[in-house]
């Protein structure tokens, strides 16, 4: 069973995790990684790395199927929002290879990336999120804004562009700064990430909420696991609703008895470890659907209040390691 990581970049705690699944489940197979930039540190934790053309280029996919089938990849985990609609309108070619993507159809990763799409989707199917203020172009409110109010854009992705608005000056300047504004209520309730996983018929296998305490670039590097039904429940419903496949990762509020959610990536987050050391072990799930195994829901079958606290590390090595590379500068 060999698994492949691409936009690997930094990830190495998920690298580390797919291959210790593979190890509980007999061994057997390879972690490989890839990225477009050689001083990726992730590509030095796998057993194996490649180096991929940008996900924009024509070479991608078929480098990628190359790459698959030279090397038996049997799974493709995209952990990048940007390559996410690019693998997904190319799951059947990978398929037909003997290779699954770990993603949902085009429709419901289009639906996750863009805000607006989210917030009607939800609005028409009844899902709680933050109260949205119509705007004019113009900035006229169309209807009563309660201040603060919060700004974000249509499509970004780790709080990039986002603001806090305080009054109408505030207002004017978010819809000239924040590219197609969505302006919603400013909540000041606890904010939660949900790791949840669906095998490839959609099913809901497990839920894992974990309190987001420590923030930083949009990621959680504090969090608490929430053994929490509301949260749970309603994660499990949007999900169905949304037809999500494998790891996905929910942010939402718990405001005054209501989920109030926020945005869903359909992927693996950067603080997925958390879930996954709780009990939620999402990567060995991946291998053992993929070895044929059906697996029944273990909703709520976790660790309650296990705390997470991430810090960075190091990798060391020599210019002899990476060659003609060394000297290359990273690419963002």
């Amino acid at each position: 069973m060999n698994v492949l990581i691409t936009s690997a970049s930094k990830k190495v705690t998920l690298v580390k995790c797919f291959k210790d699944a593979i190890e509980k489940e007999g061994g057997g197979g390879k972690v490989y990684a890839a990225d477009i930039n050689p001083l990726c540190p992730a590509l030095y934790a796998a057993d194996g790395h490649f180096l991929l053309p940008p996900d924009n280029d024509p070479e991608f996919i078929k480098t990628l199927i190359k790459l698959c089938k030279a090397h038996k990849i049997k799974l493709i985990v995209p952990t990048r929002d940007e390559e996410l609609p690019v693998l997904a309108a190319a799951r059947e070619s990978f398929c037909s290879s003997g290779t699954t993507i770990m993603v949902a159809s085009p429709e419901t990763v289009a639906l996750c990336q863009d805000k607006r799409l989210f917030v009607n989707f939800c609005l028409s199917q009844g899902i709680g999120i933050p109260q949205i203020y119509n705007i004019s172009p113009e900035g006229a409110a169309l209807e009563c804004i309660r201040y603060p109010a919060f700004a974000k854009p249509r499509f970004g992705k780790g709080g990039a562009k986002t603001m806090r608005i305080d009054n109408e000056d505030a207002l004017r300047y978010a819809l000239k700064a924040v590219p197609e504004a969505i302006v919603q209520e400013y909540v000041r309730e606890d904010e939660y990430t949900i790791d949840l996983f669906a095998d490839f018929s959609r099913q809901v296998l497990s839920v894992v909420p974990r309190l987001r305490i420590g923030v930083f670039g949009g990621e959680s590097f504090v969090g608490k696991t929430v053994n929490n039904p509301l949260l749970i429940s309603e994660a499990a419903r949007l999900s169905e609703l949304l037809g999500l496949v494998g790891h996905n990762t929910i942010q939402c509020f718990l405001d005054g008895g209501k989920v109030k959610f926020i945005e869903v990536n359909p992927r693996y987050g950067g603080g997925a470890s958390l879930g996954i050391a709780a009990g939620a072990d999402t990567p060995r799930h991946l291998i053992k659907l993929l070895n044929g195994e059906k697996l029944s829901p273990a909703i709520g079958e976790f660790k309650d209040g296990l705390y997470m606290l991430r810090y960075t590390d190091e990798m060391y090595h020599d210019a002899s390691f990476f060659g003609d590379i060394a000297h290359t500068k990273a690419k963002k």
